[in-house]
């Protein structure tokens, strides 16, 4: 599909792929992102694609295209998405690969230094006897060891140096990594470190019998924010808010950007009651705090937060208990907003 589309988009048919997707987007009240356009360009470019079968599901069922639905799109088929993910996967691999060589030299630096110090204990023992041939082959071997020694030593300062370079490159794997599992807006864990940071704490919770408790939180009236002010001042709020939450969000915990206006907090070991706890300190603090435009000094007012949480139940995947965080988040919506609503009844009403 996707050498398709770049071919139609290098083609005079290339404008008015645009304006069909322009007016796609329009009709179905889609804002026009540059990602959301990438996706609508595949989707009118393929109709008969996996990506265009999926977003007509979604506009079928009704279900709002969010910034949120727009990422999780991209990230299953554009290429570029597709494509950051894989050369993550690919610096995990060449990670490993850099510990196994540096162990296996260091095994050999080992093993050529043992070998020097056994050749001069036998040159020490068998000078020691009177035969003059036997002294012959003892100076001979001595000679011998003490060339392997200078070639050794050479070879372990450039072992060291090969060592030290593989190292070098592992951190910069390492900080590259890092950064592509930040969001870069937020400065929080973005969608694909939540998805990993989940799975592992869903699999160890399932192995050690604890709680685990997943919330997932959303910035009430956003996209009318965003309106009025602009997405600068949007960017903004963003930050702020993200700034309360990454604060609760310290380790074990992980917070997480989820998705446009949407954040993530994971509270492992944790029960939902103590959960439901920092969730109101956190909905609280938002919105206590009346917000200022930095260009200008204006008053934005407060903002506030719907929140939603779920206390995972034995056995249930990552993708169920964000389906049931997610319900308890719109049921704070439903509920009037700048609120915190639990799955589990028995939980809210603690």
């Amino acid at each position: 599909m996707t050498s398709e589309v770049e071919l139609s988009l290098r083609a005079p048919k290339a404008y008015e792929l645009a304006r069909q997707a322009v007016a796609a987007m329009e009709a179905n009240k889609v804002w026009p992102t540059a990602l959301n356009f990438e996706l609508w360009i595949h989707y009118v470019a393929a109709k008969d694609s996996e990506l265009a079968v999926e977003i007509d599901q979604i506009l079928l069922a009704g279900e709002p295209f969010t910034e949120a639905v727009g990422e999780t799109l991209a990230a299953r088929y554009l290429p570029k998405q597709k494509l950051s993910g894989e050369l993550l996967d690919a610096g995990e691999a060449l990670s490993k690969e850099l510990d196994s060589v540096s162990r296996a030299i260091e095994i050999a630096r080992e093993s050529s230094e043992a070998y020097g110090q056994e050749l001069a204990q036998a040159s020490e023992s068998l000078a020691s006897e009177d035969a003059g041939g036997i002294k012959v082959m003892v100076e001979n071997l001595t000679q011998a060891t003490q060339r392997v020694r200078q070639e050794n030593e050479a070879l372990e300062t450039q072992l060291a140096d090969t060592t030290a370079e593989m190292s070098r490159l592992r951190e910069n794997l390492e900080q590259a990594r890092r950064e592509a599992m930040t969001d870069g807006l937020t400065s929080l864990a973005n969608r694909k470190a939540f998805d990993e940071a989940l799975e592992r704490a869903c699999a160890q919770a399932e192995a050690s019998g604890e709680s685990l408790c997943l919330a997932v939180l959303d910035i009430d009236h956003f996209k009318a924010f965003n309106d009025t002010w602009g997405h600068q001042t949007g960017d903004q709020v963003l930050r702020y808010v993200a700034s309360v939450i990454g604060r609760a969000g310290l380790s074990p915990r992980t917070a997480a950007r989820y998705g446009g206006e949407e954040f993530a907090l994971i509270f492992p070991g944790e029960a939902a009651r103590d959960a439901l706890t920092v969730l109101e300190d956190i909905r609280a603090e938002v919105a206590s705090r009346v917000l200022k435009r930095r260009s200008t000094n204006e008053d934005l007012g407060a903002v506030t937060l719907s929140a939603g949480l779920a206390e995972r139940r034995a056995g249930e995947p990552p993708t169920s208990l964000i389906e049931r965080a997610d319900a308890a988040l719109y049921e704070s919506k439903r509920g009037g907003r700048n609120r915190t609503s639990a799955a589990d009844p028995i939980a809210a009403a603690a």
